[in-house]
């Protein structure tokens, strides 16, 4: 499918709390109804890179929805990748009854599109994202859930490998000093002492934030090697 058969769209959703959240949606122009996906974004927004990679996803045939995250605290926020103090307001304000809130909102989103097969909804995020995804996979029933150098899931998520539902794809760079080899052997761990279904995948070289682009991390072979074994993960 074309990058030009896709429709790129702006929408509000409802969240429990009252709140109202935007989010960014790519999907195919024709044809469906297809799989759903979510995806999550680093702290620094839903800015040109995450909505890039939600459109390379509906290109291959995902209708992807992308929430803004940080809609309570700063709507619209797009940071700088060299400014991540500018950042910290907004992970500090987040808590995980919020963040289950903000992924039952974009679930239900897919869910009830006329677009999207309720049952082939999966997740993918990146960084703080990762984190989201791993969450998620505890919250709204998934197909698969793909995270990349998601930090904080040790360990603030450890508890959630229990309520994992779908087969997880973990991804991490080996350079990254952000998430240590013990912060990822305790993600590994944590779901193999629950006999959850999971691939575990390492990058040696490449650092925190490779698949992306716009960062000074960009490690091109090791994000095209992933962007493949995640289109491969997804679909089976």
């Amino acid at each position: 499918m074309s990058q030009a058969a896709i429709v790129k769209e702006k929408v509000k959703l409802a969240v429990a709390d009252g709140t109202q959240m935007a989010a960014y949606v790519a999907r195919p122009e024709q044809g469906g109804p297809h799989p759903g996906l979510l995806v999550f974004q680093e702290a620094f927004g839903v800015n040109h890179h995450i909505r890039s990679v939600s459109e390379r996803f509906a290109a291959e045939g995902y209708v992807v929805i992308a929430p803004e995250l940080f809609h309570r605290t700063a709507p619209g926020f797009e940071g700088s990748y060299t400014d991540f103090p500018a950042v910290m307001p907004h992970l500090q304000a987040m808590t995980t009854e919020t963040a289950e809130m903000d992924i039952g909102s974009a679930h239900e989103w897919l869910r009830s599109n006329a677009q999207v097969k309720p049952n082939e909804i999966s997740s993918v995020g990146f960084c703080m994202g990762g984190r989201f995804s791993f969450l998620a996979n505890s919250v709204v029933p998934l197909r698969a859930a793909v995270s990349f150098y998601g930090g904080g899931i040790a360990p603030g998520l450890l508890d959630r490998a229990s309520k994992v539902q779908a087969p997880s794809l973990l991804i991490w760079g080996g350079l990254d000093k952000h998430i240590t080899p013990e912060h990822r052997k305790a993600v590994t761990d944590a779901l193999s002492a629950q006999q959850k279904i999971y691939v575990n995948v390492e990058f040696s070289q490449a650092d925190h934030g490779f698949f992306c682009d716009e960062r000074a991390s960009y490690e091109p072979r090791s994000a095209r090697q992933a962007w493949a074994l995640t289109l491969e993960f997804l679909r089976s």
